[in-house]
């Protein structure tokens, strides 16, 4: 510390090797912690007979998507970003992560890859010029910002949950739902 009271020195932020995959540690044959459910084991299973009083408990597979992730937008349509958080879930679910990923960061993700392809769809309708609304002049379309903007947002969370995947995956995985998700959605609104 220096005299002024502030930490100087010491390790630089993002230094040194990066994490290994805990697929590859344990391919490799390295100690890797699994971040799971405990194992069971049978002599300690509870048997039907046990639960005398027992509530009845229903597991829950995916939680629903909020509500606003599916609100009618102006033009009439819904936003369709709950069918986005469902494939992102399930993806999540079939390489066994979706328990690492909070919900909220999928809905986040799903509305912003949304409202990318919105802006996409307006530039595609309207063009990269608008018209400026005191001079009348040709300026820079609106939805080109904007369209960055979600896309770097959608990105960002993507790469968050991506990093949970790759450093709790067990399995090797091969895909990326990022892949064809633009094409499906695309092909999904035309018949809205």
């Amino acid at each position: 510390m220096a005299k002024d009271g502030t930490n100087r020195g010491g390790r630089r932020v993002r230094a040194g090797d990066k994490p290994q995959p805990l697929a590859d540690k344990i391919s490799a044959g390295k100690a890797a912690k699994v971040l799971a459910a405990p194992e069971l084991h049978p002599e300690s299973m509870l048997e039907a007979d046990d639960l005398d009083d027992a509530a009845d408990l229903y597991g829950e597979d995916m939680p629903t998507p909020s509500d606003y992730l599916s609100a009618r937008q102006r033009d009439g349509k819904p936003l369709g970003a709950d069918d986005l958080f469902r494939e992102t879930w399930k993806w999540l679910k079939e390489r066994g992560c979706e328990k690492f990923v909070n919900p909220r960061l999928i809905e986040a993700y799903a509305q912003a890859f949304t409202r990318y392809i919105q802006c996409e769809e307006a530039i595609s309708t309207y063009g990269l010029l608008g018209k400026h609304p005191t001079t009348g002049g040709a300026i820079a379309s609106p939805f080109v910002q904007m369209s960055q903007s979600f896309q770097k947002q959608a990105n960002l969370i993507w790469y968050e949950i991506f990093d949970i995947v790759k450093q709790n995956c067990t399995t090797a995985f091969v895909g990326n739902p990022q892949d064809d998700i633009m094409e499906a959605l695309l092909s999904g609104r035309k018949g809205r």
